[in-house]
């Protein structure tokens, strides 16, 4: 078969053993697990979560080439042990075992993912993949410690509160799709409020924003609901129609939503909506908080709108929170992943003058304040869901050229940007707003990556830091 490589990777966790096997035994810890960085679709699932017999097949690129894994649970010793097998891949042999056990008289515990591999392709595969391989694993296992290491902490931090039944819009969506594996990991429940028909045997709800219906029975016995469904403002060029769209998805949305919520005999004790920092229009180097005014243009009029449709929800006594979200960096979709194939072919740079300022936020972060204003009951009214690191466009392209190691100095000149996006070029890439998260720091969020570099290095997994490695 070839010659069998191990890798060992430890760190400590800040909870019991029994409690970090729980996160891991929890619907959504192989979506919370799985990097933004690799190409991965879950194709099926099928058992009892990581018990003996549950199958996992993915579908991923090795390369350019797809490829199907399949992996099947073969151990299981609760609180202790789980262990996945390769049964179909681009390896010779995967054998991953996981192992948690208690530190002595800390409340602590230590993580360990131990791999057993063959390299496909015998001789010749061993000598050009190894290194890659040690280097792809040490990379992943940094993301997935560090991932496995907060989500702990910011549950821990809540656990008193108990667990949550939490509707959420937009599920699927970018943010969503990262939000709802965290909040069922944390053992907390979510109704995932779909359009057309609903499958209450997937907790789902059905609703119709654009013409006002929500299934309110469904939403009976909710705790809270957070609201992230709208088009992309990005997605294409603006015409009148896209505008119209954009104005509409945002506004009748959220008010449908925050009547129904209003109707609810047993109403929710928080509203979190998805709102933009785009309120605050191109307003060169002023310092804004949630106190600033709003600015203008479309994006602004948009979310003056936006926020003013949950009206209904908090005349109704429902705490409400609009989290005012700049550019979400996420290797996934969103800005950064449009940017990447540019800046790795070496042809990346600044846009326009680059002075702009660019308020990014990490997809982290984002799930991080929307279950921190979940809890919080001093959170309400805006909220600037952006990092403390805002960052000239220019100084984001070199920092962003430096983590790709790939060189960050052409330009695209405002002309070409305009003449191709037209409008949604000049507010959502030429304009600039310095917005600071004064509320969230005043009421004592803590920002897991508060740095640009960090981010980046996180997201597109450029760093090996965190876990003790073993390599044999």
């Amino acid at each position: 078969m070839g010659k069998s490589h191990v890798f060992d990777a430890r760190s400590r966790m800040p909870v019991s053993a029994s409690e970090l096997f729980g996160w891991h035994a929890r619907e959504g810890a192989l979506a919370r697990l799985t990097p933004p960085w690799e190409r991965m679709e879950l194709l099926e699932r099928s058992g009892e979560g990581i018990q003996p017999g549950a199958r996992v097949v993915m579908r991923m690129r090795v390369g350019p080439f797809p490829r199907r894994w399949v992996a099947e649970h073969t151990a299981y010793v609760r609180d202790s042990l789980f262990q996945d097998v390769q049964r179909s891949g681009p390896f010779s042999r995967w054998v991953h075992t996981h192992r948690m056990w208690p530190e002595p008289s800390q409340g602590t515990s230590v993580l360990e993912d131990e791999v057993e591999y063959v390299l496909p392709f015998g001789p010749p595969g061993r000598l050009l993949g190894a290194g890659y391989a040690r280097r792809t694993l040490e990379r992943m296992f940094a993301y997935r410690h560090r991932v496995t290491r907060e989500d702990l902490r910011r549950h821990a931090a809540y656990a008193s509160r108990g667990p949550l039944t939490v509707a959420v819009t937009g599920a699927s969506g970018s943010i969503g799709s990262s939000l709802v594996p965290f909040l069922t990991t944390g053992g907390h429940a979510v109704r995932r409020m779909v359009r057309g028909r609903a499958e209450a045997s997937r907790s789902e709800v059905s609703w119709a924003p654009d013409r006002g219906e929500v299934d309110v029975a469904a939403l009976e016995g909710v705790d809270a609901v957070v609201h992230l469904a709208g088009v992309n403002v990005a997605g294409q060029r603006w015409s009148a129609g896209y505008k119209d769209a954009i104005l509409k998805s945002r506004t009748e949305g959220t008010r449908a939503l925050a009547e129904a919520l209003a109707r609810m005999a047993r109403k929710p004790r928080v509203l979190v909506c998805a709102a933009g920092a785009g309120i605050y229009g191109d307003r060169g180097d002023e310092p804004l908080t949630e106190q600033s005014a709003p600015g203008e243009g479309f994006l602004a009029d948009v979310c003056r709108a936006w926020e003013a449709a949950a009206a209904p929800a908090e005349a109704a006594g429902i705490r409400v929170v609009h989290l005012r979200i700049g550019p979400v960096l996420d290797a996934r979709q969103g800005a950064l992943a449009k940017m990447l194939p540019a800046f790795l072919a070496g042809g990346g740079g600044p846009l326009g003058s680059g002075r702009q300022w660019m308020s990014w936020v990490g997809m982290e972060d984002i799930v991080g304040l929307i279950h921190f204003c979940l809890f919080e009951d001093a959170a309400r009214g805006p909220l600037n869901a952006v990092a403390p690191g805002a960052t000239r466009q220019a100084d984001f392209a070199r920092t962003l050229g430096r983590v790709l190691r790939r060189p960050a100095s052409l330009p695209v000149p405002a002309v070409v940007l305009r003449t191709l996006f037209g409008e949604m070029g000049q507010e959502a890439l030429l304009a600039g707003a310095r917005v600071l998260p004064q509320a969230a720091e005043q009421l004592g969020y803590s920002f897991l990556l508060p740095e640009l570099e960090d981010a980046l290095r996180f997201t597109l997994g450029r760093t090996t830091a965190g876990p003790e490695y073993r390599h044999d």
